[in-house]
């Protein structure tokens, strides 16, 4: 995004905006994500650098967005000046983008997929679906994904429909990069929430947004800066799921990202970062213990609700990792 352009943005964020403490009913994530971070907020809030509270931080980072959770629960709480939103995940870049520039267009898109859905029944619905993520498949290999064009509205449109319709809102794609998440069962889905968009987009006007990878934008975090990641977690079962995009996020990539967190640790930048606990499954498993042995690890319960099996979900250990003292 150029200048000019991420400056009118953020001056309609802040004329739209305003003073944070009047707004009485926050955004909240418009994509469902699994991960998402929602449940967690209140644990955070307790371990968010004293810099933060105390509005000496003024760029916020967030190399894996997802739902963007975090971001907005820091933009509504917090004084910060700069946002910076990235995920490797073009699809959901595309999104966001479309959000934040052209909500009021988007809109119209899936009242129109709202309107077609609901008024089906079941077995129609699913045919629906099924033609949809088929056409959304065959697209993307048309699509330029580097350029913003009229054409990523109607692509937005599609991505929030499948993501709201589709089972347990999984994001999931195989190795070519198709969406192959089946269809969901509901009853009364909300497609579209013209309300929450615009809060959304307002919020999301103060960020720069773009597809990225964690380990190139090192250089581009400032000193007064405030970095989360949530990095795809790393697997507790053979079963549990990290297909977020057609690029696997293994245990070399968890060491890369522990080596890009130290790094920014030496150049006394705040960090926190996110994960499964390995020890839901194996309590000998330190793998984490010994990558950020040299900070503070700390675990808390989390429900989690991502299983296709009701007999498996519940609460599970999840680790949040800081490089800084924990002030109360």
């Amino acid at each position: 995004m150029d200048s000019v352009k991420k400056r009118e943005l953020r001056s309609q964020h802040h004329h739209a905006v305003g003073n944070v403490s009047e707004i009485h009913d926050a955004p909240k994530p418009f994509l469902k994500w699994a991960g998402g971070k929602r449940r967690l907020l209140p644990k955070f809030q307790e371990l968010y650098p004293h810099e933060l509270k105390n509005h000496k931080i003024k760029n916020y980072f967030e190399p894996f967005l997802g739902s963007g959770a975090v971001f907005f629960h820091i933009a509504q709480n917090y004084k910060i000046d700069n946002a910076y939103l990235f995920d490797i995940n073009e699809e959901l870049i595309l999104a966001y983008q479309v959000v934040q520039r052209d909500v009021h267009k988007l809109i119209p898109e899936l009242e129109k997929y709202e309107k077609s859905y609901l008024k089906l029944n079941r077995g129609e619905r699913s045919t629906y679906f099924y033609g949809l993520r088929w056409k959304f498949n065959r697209q993307r290999h048309y699509m330029d994904f580097s350029k913003y064009s009229e054409r990523w509205i109607k692509r937005a449109a599609q991505i929030i429909f499948l993501n709201k319709t589709c089972y347990n809102g999984l994001f999931r794609v195989n190795s070519y990069g198709d969406f192959n998440t089946a269809a969901g069962d509901y009853n009364n889905p909300k497609i579209c929430d013209p309300e929450n968009l615009i809060k959304v987009s307002n919020y999301l006007k103060m960020a720069e947004i773009r597809k990225s990878s964690f380990d190139i934008l090192e250089s581009h975090i400032k000193h007064d800066s405030f970095v989360y990641f949530d990095p795809p977690y790393r697997p507790i079962s053979k079963s549990s799921f990290t297909a977020y995009s057609a690029t696997r996020f293994d245990d070399n990539e968890q060491i890369k990202l522990s080596n890009v967190f130290n790094r920014l640790n030496e150049r006394d930048i705040r960090l926190m970062l996110s994960n499964s606990d390995p020890k839901n499954a194996d309590p000998d498993d330190d793998f984490f213990d010994d990558l950020y042995s040299d900070f503070n690890i700390h675990r808390v319960p989390v429900p989690r609700f991502i299983n296709s099996k009701a007999s498996k979900r519940g609460c599970v250990s999840e680790i949040i990792i800081t490089n800084y003292k924990h002030i109360a």
